[in-house]
C-alpha cells in the first residue's frame, strides 16, 4: 500500500514558509521522522489512520496516538520532553450543522513534526493550507500553532457577535409585545451560550499553559501571539457569560410581563364578577316561582327593577374607586 488512507493532508515545510506536497506513504512517514518541520492531518473516521500511527510512526507513544484517534475529546494540553499534545476545538461552520457543535482537533506538536487528526471538517485548517501552498505559511512549528489558534478564534468572533445581535433583537421584541412563545428562542439561546461555554473555559487553560511551557520550539514572539489569543478567548468567555445571564434576566422579565397581563385580566374578571354578584342575587331572589313577590301585580315594576339594579352598579363602581380598587 502506497498511500494512506484518511490522509488530508501531508507537507514538508522549508524555512520560507513553502509547503511541499507529500502523497506517497513512504514519503511522508520519512518526512516525519526527517529533522525538517513536516505536517500530516488525516482523518481519524478511517481505521488505516490509526493503523499507521502505531506501526510505522516510532517516533510517537502508545498513549499519544490513543488520543489523537478518541472518539471524543475535551480542549487539553499534556507535555512532554520531546513535544507537546494538544486538543481544541473551533466553531462548526460547515453546511447544514450548528456553530455550538465545536469541532476538535488533535495535534501533536514537536519541532520537526506536527501531526494533527479531525473527524468533522475545520476552516482554520484550509486557511493554513492555503498559506503553505503560497509560501506565506508557517515557517516553524511556534508559528504553526500560533497561526492555527489565530484562525480558530478568528472564525468565532462572528458567531458570538450574532449570538449576542440575535439576543438584542428577541429583547426588543419581547419590550414591545411580551409573548409566551419568546420563551423558547430565550431557552435556545442561552443552550448555545452554555454548549460555548463548555468548551471554551478548558480551551483559555489550554492557551494558558501553553504559552507558559517550556517548550525549545516557542519563542518568545510566538508566546506573544498567544497571550494576544488568550486575551481573545478571555474575552469570548465573558461575552458567552453576558449572554447566557441577559438571557435569564430577559427570561425573567417575560415572565413578569406576563404574569402581569395575567393578573390584569384576572383582576377585571374579578371586578366584572364583583358588579354582576348582587345583580344575580336580587334577579335570582325575584325570579323564585312563588307567590308574594313584590310588584307582580305591577305593570311597571319591571321598569323599577332594572332602574334599581342600574343604581347599584352606579353605588358599586363608586365604593370601588373609593377603596381605589381600580
Amino acid at each position: 500500500m502506497t498511500e494512506i488512507k484518511g490522509l488530508l493532508h501531508a507537507y514538508s515545510i522549508s524555512e520560507s514558509g513553502l509547503g511541499t506536497v507529500l502523497k506517497e506513504k513512504k514519503e511522508i512517514t520519512e518526512a516525519v521522522e526527517s529533522s525538517q518541520l513536516a505536517w500530516v492531518h488525516l482523518d481519524a473516521n478511517e481505521p488505516d489512520v490509526n493503523i499507521w500511527l502505531e506501526s510505522d510512526l516510532k517516533c510517537i507513544d502508545s498513549i499519544i496516538v490513543d488520543a489523537l484517534v478518541a472518539e471524543e475529546a475535551r480542549p487539553r494540553i499534556l507535555q512532554f520532553d520531546s513535544g507537546t499534545l494538544l486538543i481544541l476545538r473551533g466553531v462548526n461552520l460547515n453546511e447544514d450543522a450548528k456553530p455550538e457543535d465545536m469541532v476538535s482537533i488533535r495535534m501533536w506538536i514537536d519541532k520537526s513534526r506536527i501531526i494533527s487528526v479531525r473527524r468533522r471538517r475545520l476552516k482554520a485548517v484550509s486557511d493554513i493550507t492555503e498559506k503553505l501552498l503560497s509560501g506565506k505559511g508557517p515557517k516553524n512549528s511556534g508559528e504553526f500553532i500560533t497561526m492555527l489558534i489565530g484562525r480558530l478564534f478568528e472564525r468565532m468572533e462572528p458567531v458570538f457577535s450574532d449570538l449576542d445581535e440575535e439576543l438584542n433583537t428577541l429583547e426588543e421584541k419581547i419590550m414591545d409585545t411580551p409573548e409566551a412563545v419568546y420563551r423558547q428562542e430565550i431557552n435556545s439561546i442561552r443552550r448555545r451560550s452554555i454548549l460555548f461555554r463548555r468548551y471554551m473555559a478548558p480551551q483559555r487553560d489550554v492557551i494558558a499553559a501553553l504559552r507558559i511551557s517550556d517548550q525549545p520550539w516557542l519563542k518568545l514572539k510566538d508566546k506573544r501571539h498567544l497571550q494576544e489569543s488568550l486575551d481573545d478567548i478571555i474575552r469570548y468567555i465573558e461575552d458567552i457569560d453576558s449572554i447566557r445571564e441577559r438571557g435569564q434576566i430577559i427570561k425573567d422579565e417575560l415572565t413578569n410581563a406576563l404574569s402581569d397581563r395575567m393578573n390584569k385580566n384576572l383582576y377585571m374578571l374579578s371586578v366584572v364578577a364583583a358588579i354582576f354578584l348582587p345583580l344575580g342575587f336580587f334577579t335570582g331572589l325575584l325570579g323564585i316561582n312563588v307567590g308574594g313577590i313584590p310588584g307582580s301585580e305591577n305593570g311597571s315594576a319591571f321598569f323599577v327593577f332594572c332602574a334599581m339594579l342600574v343604581g347599584v352598579v352606579v353605588f358599586q363602581i363608586s365604593l370601588f374607586k373609593f377603596l381605589k380598587w381600580f
